[in-house]
């Protein structure tokens, strides 16, 4: 079996010229034989006879470096506050509260996308005033605020600035008051003089609906983001808009007796559909009813005006 030479006894058999000039050649440099004639020309191949570098000698390359931790996607609860989170269709949603002129009202929201979000509208209010009196007219007013929407809101160019449109598939927001007219007070309708009896006062019902279109659209704008687009739980947004709700409906509903002068001799039941003085009445009560309506036929939009707090959390 050939002996093995060192680097060193190689180049002491070399001639001095040509030692200084030799280098170290890996054995798996390719071709090997060849790199040495170049490193040291005139010397043969065949004199290095068995030369052989270990493997186990050549130092040890260093290991790729590995994906940096920054590249790869972060959990969320490492993201900064202010960064932007792009997250998942249905991954996220937001529960909500409000104040507006429909009432006290809840929102849940869910992300449909970077640039859409998905929202309900929960509203109500009920007031109701207690009995009051203004010139001679006793008034218990109710005032009965419902509603239910869905609305779908889009972020332009990822924005905080928000346009929304939305229907109201539940509406039953309404004013309502019951009244009696004091005894022997005088009221003017139709430019006639009436009193009300003092044996059965004129009374009634009177109800304003706001919710003549039904279902109702909606169109709104505002900023703030219903669920934030990074690792904030909280959200403040505010909205504005209208809703078309139709001309608000006026039903009134009379009952009792009126009288033609103060000492109440000239009087009728207003149901009475033979008595002249009822049929006067009823008459010029029509006649300002749709001159009422008429009036309320301008108003065919609800204002929208809110602001809300929404807290937001993860559920996928």
């Amino acid at each position: 079996m050939a002996q093995t030479q060192s680097v060193d006894q190689v180049k002491a058999a070399m001639p001095a010229s040509l030692a200084p000039d030799l280098e170290w050649i890996p054995r798996d440099a390719a071709p090997a034989q060849e790199n040495f004639a170049t490193v040291a020309p005139g010397y043969s191949s065949s004199n290095l006879g068995s030369l052989e570098l270990a493997a186990d000698t050549e130092p040890a390359l260093p290991s790729a470096p590995g994906l940096a931790a920054s590249a790869a996607n972060p959990e969320r609860e490492n993201v900064p506050y202010t960064a932007e989170w792009h997250q998942p269709p249905f991954s996220r949603i937001g529960i909500g509260a409000d104040v507006s002129l429909l009432g006290f009202g809840i929102k849940p929201a869910i992300v449909l996308d970077e640039y859409l979000d998905a929202r309900g509208l929960i509203s109500f209010f009920g007031l109701t005033t207690g009995q009051f009196e203004v010139d001679g007219f006793k008034i218990n007013a109710n005032i009965h605020m419902a509603s239910a929407a869905a609305a779908v809101d889009v972020y332009p160019y990822n924005s905080i600035w928000r346009l929304s449109a939305g229907l109201f598939f539940f509406n039953g927001n309404q004013i309502s008051a019951a009244t009696t007219i004091a005894p022997g007070t005088s009221f003017n309708l139709g430019s006639v003089n009436y009193y009300s009896s003092n044996t059965d006062p004129l009374n009634g019902s009177v109800v304003l609906g706001l919710h003549t279109v039904k279902p109702a659209p909606m169109v709104s704008f505002g900023f703030g983001r219903f669920i934030p687009r990074s690792n904030r739980h909280w959200s403040f947004p505010t909205e504005f808009g209208v809703i078309y709700m139709g001309a608000p409906s006026l039903t009134v509903i009379p009952a009792g007796e009126v009288c033609t002068d103060k000492a109440q001799t000239n009087c009728s039941n207003i149901g009475d559909p033979t008595n002249p003085v009822a049929i006067a009445f009823n008459s010029n009560l029509q006649a300002k009813l749709t001159q009422w309506r008429a009036d309320l036929n301008r108003v065919q939009f609800y204002p929208i005006f809110s602001y809300s707090v929404v807290y937001s959390f993860n559920i996928r």
